[in-house]
């Protein structure tokens, strides 16, 4: 859901990872943040989901609850957010993006297909949206199993959810193909690069 936001201070441009749970976005846009720490900084979004393995508050994620995001809904103070999973909410803080360009740099978002999608509705051309395409589905769900991070109801839920985000590849600026990890990092700088000149 894309919300009224005031004109903000100063911008920057934004550059928008997609896709669905295991595709390797995660990794792609770590990689970019390490060549790039003077360019570029990591919109860290809000959700109402538990901590997962080595994550961090405040660096992962800001995890909130359901009670607190709501209430930030209803003030306003998302530029987007949505209900990612029954009862899981995800939403970038328009506080946030603000924060980063006002250090001087573009943001970098790692965010769900249709957060996304709304993000470059919002802001058109200040912001390239790529879709990291996996391998396969195959490939993808054989990721997901070995994170050993859910259970297997909540497995079922993201193999659903990742075939539907498949289809909205074409709804984006570039479709990146992560077949090979170190080529599609690559891929990522240069588009980095042209992109914010």
């Amino acid at each position: 859901m894309i919300l009224p936001e005031s004109t903000p201070v100063k911008q920057g441009k934004l550059i928008i990872f997609s896709a669905p749970s295991g595709a390797g976005k995660t990794t792609i846009v770590k990689h970019l943040l390490s060549k790039y720490p003077n360019k570029i900084a990591f919109s860290i979004s809000a959700t109402t989901r538990k901590l997962r393995g080595q994550e961090v508050n405040n660096q992962d994620y800001y995890f909130i609850s359901k009670e607190d995001f709501l209430h930030k809904v209803a003030k306003h103070e998302f530029v987007e957010f949505e209900e990612v999973y029954a009862g899981t909410f995800y939403g970038t803080l328009k506080s946030e993006i603000q924060r980063i360009w006002n250090q001087g740099k573009h943001v970098v978002f790692d965010i769900d297909v249709e957060g996304g999608l709304r993000l470059k509705k919002k802001f058109e051309q200040n912001a390239l949206a790529i879709f990291v395409q996996p391998p396969s589905i195959q490939v993808l769900q054989q990721r997901l199993v070995s994170r050993g991070t859910d259970s297997k109801e909540k497995l079922a839920e993201r193999f659903a959810k990742a075939e539907k985000e498949l289809a909205y590849a074409p709804q984006f600026d570039i479709v990146l193909n992560n077949f090979d990890l170190e080529v599609a990092c690559k891929q990522a700088e240069e588009l980095l690069i042209g992109f914010l000149g």
